[in-house]
C-alpha cells in the first residue's frame, strides 16, 4: 500500500481536510499519485451539503467499480462529509468501497487503508477532542495557504448537516494556529485564508478570533489575510475593529444572508434578524475603507412565500453585494428541515433563483463598471489558464483581475489600472515601469 490517489468535493474546508490526509500519508511513507489507475488506493474526499454532490460522488464510485474489476487488490475509499453522512448506504456498496472514515479520522488513515486492504473498515466516530492542530498538511503550490481554525459546528442551522456530520464546534490553539501560520509564510505562502464553519465564533482560553487576527498580522512574510465563513451574529465589533486596524487583513468578508425575511431567518435558526445583519453591514463598511461583501442565499425554504421572496430580492438590491452564492433548497436528511413538507414546487424553485441571478449579476455588473480607471494592486496567482501572455490574481477586495504578463512573479503584488470590467473579472493593464537601461555613450 504504497500509492495513493486522493479526489476531493466540495468546500475549501474539504480542500484544507485533503491536504492534512496528503501529509498523514506522505509522513507514513505513501506516495500521492495524480492517476486513479497508478494507486493502490483511491479516496474521495466528500462533501455532503446538497445532493448534486453526492450524486456526482456516486457516479465516481461506478467508475472506481470498473477499475477494480480490472485491479481487485485496489483499495477504495470515501471520507469526509459523506462517508458520515451516508456511512449506512456506502457500506451497503461493499463489493466497490473498502473503506468508509469520517472527518475525524484521518490521523489513523494509513493504518486504515492495510487493514482495509484485507477486509471492509469504517471508522466514522466524532471526536469531540480531534482537532488536528498538532499536524502539519501537505500543501497544495501555490501563493494561498488555507489554514483550519475550528472544527464542526454548534449553529444547528436547520437545513444543514454539518453539526452531523463534523460534529459540535472546537477550536484549536492560539499558539498551534499561529505556529501553522508561520511555518506556511517560511514556506512562501504569503496569502492566509481561516477556515471555519463558523470562522469567527473561534476562541481559545480568553482569545478571540480578534485576537486571532491580530496575532496572524504581526506575522513576517504574511502580505494578506482572509477568512471564510463567518456567521453574522459573531461579527462582534472586536472583531470589526481587528480588521479594520490590521493592514494584512483584506477588506473583503464573505457574510451569508440566506433569506431576508425575519420568519424564514428564524425557521433556518439563524440566530438573527434582518436589523442585526443590516448593522452588520453598516459598521463593516463604516469601519474598514472599500469594504467589498458577498453572501450566500437559498430560495424555496419550506414555506417561504412570494412576499418573503420579493423581501430577499429587496434586500439583495439594498445591500449590493459585490457578489452572492445562490441555492434552491436541497432538503438534506438528519436535518430539522427535512422532516417539513416543502411547500415551494422545484419549478418555482428555478424560477427565483434565476430571477436572483439577473438580478445579482446585474448589480455585480454596476459595481466593477464604477472601477474603470481605478487602480488595484493584485496578488499575483499564475499565469491566465485561457491566455498564456496574460497574468490573474486577487485584488484586495478578493476580486478576480486579469492582465497583461509584465514579468511579475506569483507571490508578488503588482499594480493594475482596470480598463474593462465583467460582472465577475477586472481586466488590467499594468503599471509596472518599464527597466531603465542605461545609455552607453559609443565613441
Amino acid at each position: 500500500m504504497k500509492r495513493v490517489f486522493l479526489e476531493t468535493y466540495g468546500c475549501q474546508m474539504n480542500v484544507a481536510d485533503s491536504e492534512l490526509m496528503a501529509g498523514v500519508l506522505e509522513r507514513a511513507g505513501m506516495e500521492l499519485v495524480p492517476r486513479p489507475d497508478e494507486a493502490d488506493a483511491v479516496i474521495l474526499n466528500t462533501c455532503a451539503i446538497r445532493e448534486h454532490a453526492e450524486l456526482r460522488v456516486l457516479g465516481r464510485l461506478g467508475e472506481f467499480a470498473h477499475l477494480k474489476m480490472k485491479n481487485p487488490a485496489l483499495v477504495v475509499g470515501v471520507a469526509g462529509c459523506m462517508a458520515q453522512h451516508l456511512r449506512k448506504k456506502l457500506l451497503d456498496t461493499k463489493r466497490v468501497l473498502d473503506l468508509v472514515v469520517g472527518p475525524d479520522g484521518y490521523r489513523d488513515l494509513p493504518n486504515l487503508l492495510k487493514s482495509a486492504a484485507g477486509a471492509p473498515v469504517a471508522e466514522i466516530r466524532l471526536d469531540r477532542d480531534e482537532t488536528y492542530g498538532d499536524l502539519e498538511p501537505k500543501r497544495v503550490a501555490g501563493v494561498r495557504a488555507w489554514v483550519t481554525v475550528q472544527r464542526g459546528c454548534d449553529k444547528f442551522c436547520t437545513y444543514c448537516v454539518v453539526p452531523y456530520t463534523r460534529g459540535r464546534e472546537r477550536s484549536i490553539p492560539l499558539a498551534d494556529l499561529v505556529r501553522q501560520v508561520e511555518h506556511a509564510a517560511a514556506r512562501g505562502f504569503c496569502e492566509i485564508v481561516f477556515l471555519g464553519q463558523t470562522v469567527n465564533s473561534w476562541k481559545h482560553d480568553t482569545n478571540d478570533f480578534a485576537d486571532l487576527l491580530r496575532a496572524a498580522n504581526g506575522v513576517a512574510g504574511v502580505k494578506r489575510i482572509r477568512f471564510t465563513s463567518p456567521h453574522p451574529s459573531d461579527m462582534t465589533d472586536r472583531v470589526i475593529a481587528a480588521m479594520a486596524e490590521c493592514e494584512k487583513v483584506m477588506p473583503h468578508v464573505h457574510l451569508p444572508l440566506q433569506s431576508g425575511s425575519d420568519r424564514v431567518l428564524d425557521a433556518m435558526n439563524r440566530t438573527y434578524d434582518m436589523a442585526t445583519f443590516r448593522d452588520v453591514v453598516a459598521k463593516l463598511r463604516a469601519r474598514v475603507p472599500k469594504m467589498a461583501l458577498s453572501t450566500d442565499v437559498i430560495v424555496g425554504f419550506p414555506g417561504e412565500t412570494e412576499e418573503e421572496f420579493e423581501m430577499t430580492s429587496a434586500y439583495l438590491k439594498e445591500a449590493r453585494f459585490d457578489s452572492a452564492f445562490l441555492f434552491k433548497y436541497s432538503a438534506r436528511p438528519d436535518t430539522k428541515a427535512f422532516k417539513w413538507p416543502e411547500t415551494v414546487t422545484e419549478d418555482e424553485k428555478g424560477r427565483r433563483l434565476t430571477r436572483l441571478i439577473d438580478e445579482q449579476m446585474a448589480i455585480s455588473a454596476e459595481i466593477n463598471d464604477a472601477l474603470l480607471g481605478a487602480e488595484v494592486e493584485v496578488l499575483v496567482e499564475n499565469v491566465s489558464h485561457r491566455d498564456g501572455t496574460q497574468l490573474y490574481g486577487k485584488s484586495a477586495e478578493f476580486k478576480t483581475v486579469v492582465f497583461t504578463d509584465d514579468g511579475t512573479q506569483p507571490g508578488e503584488l503588482a499594480r493594475v489600472k482596470v480598463v474593462g470590467t465583467t460582472p465577475v473579472t477586472l481586466l488590467g493593464e499594468s503599471l509596472k515601469k518599464p527597466r531603465q537601461v542605461p545609455l552607453v555613450t559609443i565613441g
